[in-house]
C-alpha cells in the first residue's frame, strides 16, 4: 500500500532532482525510486545507482524495504572529504 513518503536530496542528488525535499506517494524504497526517478529524468537515475539512503535515520541499499506511513528517506550520494 503507497503511503506519504518525505524524500529529502542531499549534494548530487538535489542537483539532479532540482529540489530539497517533496512527498511522494510508495510503498517499498523500489517503488519510491522509481517514482522518483519517473518525475525527474535520467540525470537523477545516473546519481540514484551510487546512491545509499536514510530511511528515517537507519542506513539501508535494501530497495525491497517497506516503508512506513510518513516516512523520511535521505537520498546521499557519496561524499568526497572527511
Amino acid at each position: 500500500m503507497a503511503t506519504d513518503i518525505t524524500v529529502r536530496y542531499f549534494a548530487g542528488a538535489r542537483a539532479a532532482s532540482g529540489v530539497d525535499t517533496e512527498t511522494c506517494a510508495a510503498g517499498t524504497l523500489e517503488e519510491l525510486v522509481g517514482r522518483i526517478v519517473d518525475a525527474h529524468g535520467e540525470r537523477l537515475e545516473r546519481v540514484l545507482t551510487a546512491c545509499s539512503f536514510l530511511v528515517d535515520g537507519t542506513q539501508t541499499r535494501d530497495r525491497s524495504l517497506q516503508l512506513s506511513p510518513g516516512a523520511v528517506v535521505d537520498v546521499l550520494p557519496p561524499f568526497a572529504g572527511g
